[in-house]
């Protein structure tokens, strides 16, 4: 803050404050900038991204500040994804298909999961659908996918249902995103080990 005093220019001291308790806060790279908390309609939240298989257990788990969206947190979810096998030979990599909800259905995405071989449960949201039929014939075919296969979608819903059991979870009291997502990942740990 400047402010002018007798016709010259003096800069006003500020205070200090408590100093830092973490000397390394400033060399670390895992850490996000807004320390994955973002501005909302709500305001400050979180929002916790998930890959969880067939039975509900999660494969990956990804935080990220509250505006942001669902649907460009697709790629980092699969390039993360690491499943061990049971006996040799690597990890694997490629899920046999994804469920996903409507805010998922774009040609970006479909595009990604076809190229890596995945099936893509994921139904067309009406406003691509007119879009589409409103090109004619160069709009494209409709989208397929396994109506009764994407009943079972509800699983990663539950997952989320469960992990809101934990207080500190569903309403985040820590600064940091890393400790955030380490009680998640504790959560989730436990939730392998029922």
């Amino acid at each position: 803050m400047v402010r002018l005093l007798r016709g010259r220019c003096r800069r006003r001291r500020r205070t200090r404050g408590a100093p830092r308790n973490d000397k390394k806060s400033l060399l670390r790279k895992d850490e996000p900038d807004d320390h994955a908390i973002g501005r909302s309609r709500g305001g400050l939240t979180t929002k916790t991204h998930a890959l969880v298989d067939g039975n509900g257990l999660p494969l990956v788990v990804i935080v990220t500040p509250g505006q942001a969206g669902d649907s460009p947190v697709l790629p980092r979810l699969l390039a993360e994804l690491s499943v061990a096998r049971t006996g040799p030979g690597r990890p694997r990599t490629r899920p046999t298909a994804v469920r996903a909800d409507k805010a998922y259905s774009s040609r970006g995405h479909r595009a990604l999961l076809r190229s890596r071989g995945i099936l893509a449960v994921i139904p067309e949201p009406a406003d691509q659908a007119g879009h589409r039929r409103r090109k004619g014939t160069r709009g494209g075919r409709p989208v397929s996918y396994d109506v009764e296969d994407y009943k079972h979608r509800n699983v990663v819903e539950r997952f989320f249902n469960r992990l809101k059991n934990w207080r500190a979870l569903a309403t985040r009291y820590d600064k940091h995103a890393l400790v955030y997502r380490g009680g998640i990942v504790v959560a989730a740990i436990l939730l392998w080990l029922e």
